[in-house]
């Protein structure tokens, strides 16, 4: 299942959201790694699939964005997508495997930013004593769950 895929059946399940883009992310990073080594074996028909999987990806990232509730990030994120799209096309017409690599790199540190955000979302959830507060849990030792005087 690729990441679109995952993306989709996960709407269905209630999967992280978060996730899923980070899901995504790494599917474009896949397109572009494997465009440019379509762009070093100069095989055009290779590099021209996975530079249109790439847009497809790239257009799914897009369509998520809620500019209602998202308000300048998603705005961010709207003009970082039109960017990258500009590159990723004239990247193909121009042949020139450079711009690929400076959106590869500017992909990765967004993504990044998804893997954080998402870290942040999943450690209150991991250690859920923690996020309760000192006041929920016991004040016997651990392994003293009958303890008498």
């Amino acid at each position: 299942m690729d990441a679109i895929q995952a993306y989709r059946q996960s709407e269905i399940t209630g999967d992280n959201p978060v996730h899923l883009i980070v899901l995504l992310y790494d599917q474009l990073l896949r397109d572009l790694r494997r465009a440019l080594d379509a762009f070093d074996k100069q095989d055009i028909p290779r590099r021209c699939d996975e530079l249109d999987h790439a847009l497809l990806v790239l257009a799914q990232l897009q369509g998520t964005l809620n500019h209602e509730s998202g308000g300048e990030v998603a705005q961010t994120l709207d003009t970082f997508y039109n960017t990258v799209r500009d590159s990723l096309v004239l990247s193909a017409v121009q042949g020139s495997p450079d711009l690929l690599k400076q959106q590869w790199q500017n992909i990765l540190s967004v993504r990044e930013a998804w893997l954080e955000v998402e870290r942040q979302q999943t450690a209150p959830a991991a250690n859920p004593a923690r996020q309760q507060g000192p006041e929920s849990q016991s004040e016997r030792p651990a392994g003293d769950s009958e303890w008498s005087a």
